[in-house]
């Protein structure tokens, strides 16, 4: 038996620098149409979009070092957009009004047919996504996994 989730319901971040990074992360979960449930000056919690993002300060032991993608853990988290020119909208928020780090803005990838993207930083370095894919993207008629296509890939 297998079961197919309905998504991620929700996904917590923790930062060394929450009076920089709550309201960096409130604002942009209100850009995307979601809610604050949960606010004081160590944490947000906003809901909507499908989706909850929680951003939690660290405790001050723990606030030793840096976000490292590279270590284990998260390495960046990416929302899907519904289409492309939502990508570009988010960009200009985040680029204008929150000043985000941006390591780089629209651009057409390969990952999957049509796939487009913006990728930046919080105040935290936390890498943060946004990428639409057009129709079924991996799994379409004639995608590597949709029907007639040629499978997994493999190294």
């Amino acid at each position: 038996m297998t079961v197919a989730v309905n998504g991620i319901a929700h996904i917590q971040l923790t930062v060394n620098d929450a009076e920089r990074c709550v309201p960096f992360w409130e604002s942009l979960c209100h850009f995307l149409e979601m809610k604050t449930l949960i606010r004081s000056p160590e944490m947000v919690y906003c809901i909507g979009s499908r989706t909850g993002v929680l951003v939690r300060e660290a405790p001050p032991d723990k606030r030793d070092r840096p976000f490292d993608q590279e270590r284990p853990g998260l390495h960046h988290l990416c929302f899907r957009a519904r289409q492309r020119e939502d990508v570009d909208a988010i960009f200009a928020f985040v680029e204008k009004e929150l000043g985000a780090h941006i390591v780089h803005g629209p651009e057409d990838g390969g990952f999957a047919p049509g796939y487009y993207s913006i990728l930046f930083e919080d105040p935290d370095g936390l890498r943060f996504e946004v990428n639409h894919v057009p129709g079924r993207g991996h799994l379409g008629d004639g995608a590597r996994l949709g029907p007639g296509g040629e499978g997994p890939a493999h190294d």
